[in-house]
């Protein structure tokens, strides 16, 4: 049910006499004193009918579960400055992730609640369709809070990139938390929501997880179907789960994955599903890991790479095997990804690709 405590921020700012005095000023329009009071007790009553206008939702094509439009929240509203919207929409009442909080990052549609994908190009759209990950969500019994800010059309990997502001990082809020997912990794660290979705092509899961100290996938190629999100580069676009802990991860995994029917021609019609949060169980005896010397030698902060690096040898006292491996072309890794990087947000605003 809608609650009053959705439209707490106004739809629009109605301007004073003193805003309308100046503007009448600048334009040379010589407005009286009664003029500039009429007009702003006209704009006193527009404001009352957005406001009311914003309270309630946009037709649109039938969607499975109840929602309200939500509202875009204000400062005292917004811990770190990661909720792009917040709404609430609570899915089934059996499966997998009943009793979850779940972000959703805003590059994917959800039916009713505005999407910008971190950018003032799109602020206005909303979607009439929830993307598969979402429907999937639902379905299981999760319970969407809101949508989590990300980076101006997901090409940044820092968090200073969206229109709506930086996102803080919980752990110090004078530093970076990463990007794009930005908004999803800092709900999760601060303790604001259970899980989030994310989404991947250079990086953009796992940076803010890592800078953020939880959880994030960048699952196999086509495991997790892409419908309903917006693209970067279609042979890049990965969505993925991100959550406080590796078993609420693979939880997440288990709902998210699988065939959508053809909607995501990437997806093999045989993709089969595993029963992730089982096999945390199984170990990992006798797999083999290897650490990339190059990305060693390009990181500036001998410290992060030493707590790396002995992360990664203590998986040897449960069994893996981890060496050291050389892949020169990762040298030229940074210019290689601009150039994609690059392209890719050409074709996307150019609409050539």
């Amino acid at each position: 049910m809608a609650s009053t405590e959705y439209y707490s921020s106004p739809a629009v700012c109605a301007p004073t006499e003193k805003d309308l005095t100046k503007l009448s000023d600048e334009l040379n329009l010589k407005c009286t004193s009664e003029e500039i009071k009429s007009i702003a007790a006209q704009f006193k009553n527009v404001s009352s009918s957005y406001q009311r206008l914003s309270q309630i939702p946009e037709p649109s094509l039938p969607v499975k579960y109840h929602r309200v439009p939500g509202h875009r929240p204000n400062v005292d509203d917004n811990p770190y400055n990661a909720w792009s919207w917040k709404c609430d929409i609570q899915g089934s009442n059996v499966g997998k992730l009943v009793g979850k909080k779940i972000g959703i990052k805003d590059n994917i549609a959800v039916a009713g609640i505005p999407m910008m994908n971190g950018s003032k190009i799109l602020e206005g759209y909303t979607p009439q369709l929830d993307a598969t990950v979402v429907t999937r969500i639902l379905d299981a019994g999760g319970r969407i809070v809101g949508k989590t800010v990300c980076e101006d059309l997901c090409t940044g990997a820092c968090s200073f990139t969206s229109s709506t502001g930086p996102v803080r990082n919980p752990a110090d809020e004078t530093r970076n938390v990463g990007g794009s997912s930005s908004g999803s990794a800092a709900l999760i660290a601060g303790n604001k929501i259970d899980m989030a979705l994310g989404g991947d092509q250079g990086g953009s899961i796992r940076v803010p997880a890592s800078w953020s100290g939880i959880v994030g996938l960048k699952p196999t190629y086509g495991l997790i179907p892409y419908t309903g999100a917006m693209s970067l580069e279609i042979t890049l676009d990965h969505l993925g789960p991100m959550a406080a802990n590796v078993y609420d991860c693979a939880l997440l995994l288990e709902v998210l994955a699988g065939y959508d029917e053809g909607r995501d021609p990437r997806q093999p019609r045989d993709l089969k599903v595993k029963p992730y949060t089982s096999l945390l169980e199984m170990g990992i005896q006798g797999k083999k890991i290897g650490l990339l010397q190059e990305g060693f030698s390009m990181c500036t902060q001998r410290d992060v790479a030493d707590i790396v690096e002995r992360a990664a040898m203590s998986l040897v006292k449960v069994g893996a095997t981890v060496e050291y491996v050389s892949v020169p072309l990762h040298l030229d890794s940074c210019a290689i990804w601009t150039g994609v990087r690059l392209g890719a947000y050409n074709n996307m605003i150019l609409g050539n690709g």
